[in-house]
């Protein structure tokens, strides 16, 4: 008698628990576990070098976790399929949905062509609450204001969130004799830094549900207005697990709606369903990464001086608060979600860079850059996206630092050559008295940049040009 053989396929769902298309594919089969990196079809949707270094170190956890079973291939996934399919007697493959658009169209074409062989393909959600599909406006059109997409699909319907545990038997079967181990991938440079930037993060299911329970237990009492502090330990720290599948948004929406609700609670939920309209937006209009969704920016003036956006890049722009975020972002893969908004508006109002630009170093430097999520918040922050931030609205870099990192904890952690400036001045350095900045070992200009622009004029610019596109 045969064996009946699934093929689990792992995309973004790199968990055992709240794992339909396991609980599936487990049904009376044995099961071929396989990840493939698809060489072939992402074009600008492939990894940045950050995300790589946190998807080889999920991987490496979830291979463990299934007594080192995971097959991982290289290249073309119907090839690599149907090569499987062919050597294995495989009756059918199971995956959970990824809805970026040259995934969908890819993941279409696979499954046409396996359903003509007789192959039983199975597709399940396994990384959103509610399906992109299933929430329409009365006119069938897509909704493009966040607060009556909640309302609608999540604060006033009778949604009913329930989770999958691990099947208690599962029969994963031994490598296949043409399997690649997790190194052949070449996800982690030969870089030092690809050791290090990992340092601080633990990686894997496991962790991130230990992380979730600390944070529903500790972190969330002050969630709402401590999330806007970067020093503060009021925030998740849950991205990087979430977009790798770590663990699920019906996972963190199951345990935060046993919670007692109050106001900190509640905006937790309401950070999921941002992330549930961004996947909205990015399956209704699949041009979001790259073009804007509000047209008339298409004539918008931008500048794209590429000096101002490589010393953006390294944190050499003057503005202390700026800098701090984009040297995290660089050596930690990570930047605290204030700043992130802060140094995207300076980016696209103060120097007039293309967000573009900026999505695409977020997407390179980032452990969780998540397509639809990166680029829903560059054009939320330029006015060019739905339910856009207006385009007058122009953070301070100063003001932001000075009300937001106040104590100077969070900036002079990334910025130890201000460590001595008094609070005063720390925000705007350039207005210190020379004593000051003499007794503080700081010489503008040579070991801490001058200003790159003016805020007063730069921000008389931005409104400038925004005033030629109305």
């Amino acid at each position: 008698m045969s064996k009946n053989i699934n093929i689990l396929w792992f995309r973004k769902d790199l968990r055992l628990n709240d794992n339909p298309a396991l609980v599936e594919a487990n049904l009376n089969s044995e099961i071929l576990p396989i990840y493939i990196l698809d060489t072939c079809n992402s074009n600008e949707g492939k990894m940045g070098a950050a995300s790589k270094v946190w998807l080889y170190h999920s991987l490496k956890n979830l291979n463990s976790s299934l007594d080192n079973k995971l097959n991982f291939y290289k290249g073309d996934p119907i090839k690599i399929i149907n090569k499987l399919i062919k050597i294995n007697n495989i009756n059918g493959i199971y995956w959970n949905r990824c809805y970026e658009h040259w995934e969908i169209k890819r993941d279409k074409e696979i499954k046409k062509k396996l359903t003509e062989k007789g192959i039983q393909v199975k597709s399940f959600n396994g990384s959103l609450i509610r399906e992109p599909w299933e929430i329409l406006k009365e006119d069938k059109t897509p909704y493009k204001v966040f607060t009556a997409l909640y309302k609608k699909a999540y604060l006033f319907s009778d949604i009913v969130v329930k989770t999958l545990n691990k099947p208690i038997k599962i029969n994963f079967l031994y490598k296949t004799d043409d399997f690649n181990n997790l190194d052949s991938l070449k996800l982690l440079p030969n870089l030092p830094w690809a050791s290090n930037i990992i340092r601080d993060w633990k990686v894997g299911e496991k962790e991130a549900n230990l992380k979730a329970d600390i944070f529903f237990t500790k972190g969330i009492k002050n969630y709402k207005n401590g999330r806007n502090f970067p020093f503060k330990k009021n925030v998740s720290f849950l991205s990087p697990h979430i977009h790798f599948g770590e663990i699920s948004p019906k996972q963190l929406w199951v345990k935060v709606n046993n919670i007692e609700k109050n106001e900190n609670i509640e905006h937790f939920i309401r950070e999921i369903c941002w992330r549930e309209f961004s996947y909205y937006l990015l399956y209704h209009f699949p041009h979001l990464p790259t073009a804007n969704l509000q047209i008339k920016f298409n004539n918008f003036p931008w500048k794209n001086n590429d000096d101002y956006f490589d010393k953006w890049k390294i944190g050499k722009t003057g503005y202390p608060i700026i800098d701090a975020g984009m040297r995290e972002l660089y050596s930690t893969g990570y930047m605290h979600n204030r700043v992130r908004m802060i140094v995207a508006s300076f980016l696209v109002k103060n120097l007039l860079v293309h967000w573009r630009k900026g999505e695409r170093w977020f997407w390179d430097c980032l452990f969780d850059a998540d397509l639809a999520n990166n680029s829903a918040s560059w054009q939320w922050v330029a006015g060019s996206g739905a339910d856009a931030a207006p385009y007058f609205r122009i953070f301070n870099p100063v003001t932001q630092g000075q009300k937001f990192d106040e104590d100077g904890l969070y900036t002079k952690k990334y910025l130890p050559e201000l460590k001595n400036i008094p609070k005063k001045y720390l925000f705007n350095p350039w207005e210190a008295p020379e004593d000051i900045l003499k007794k503080a070992n700081i010489n503008l200009g040579v070991n801490y940049p001058k200003p790159i622009v003016g805020i007063k004029e730069s921000r008389e610019k931005a409104l400038s040009a925004f005033r030629q596109i109305k």
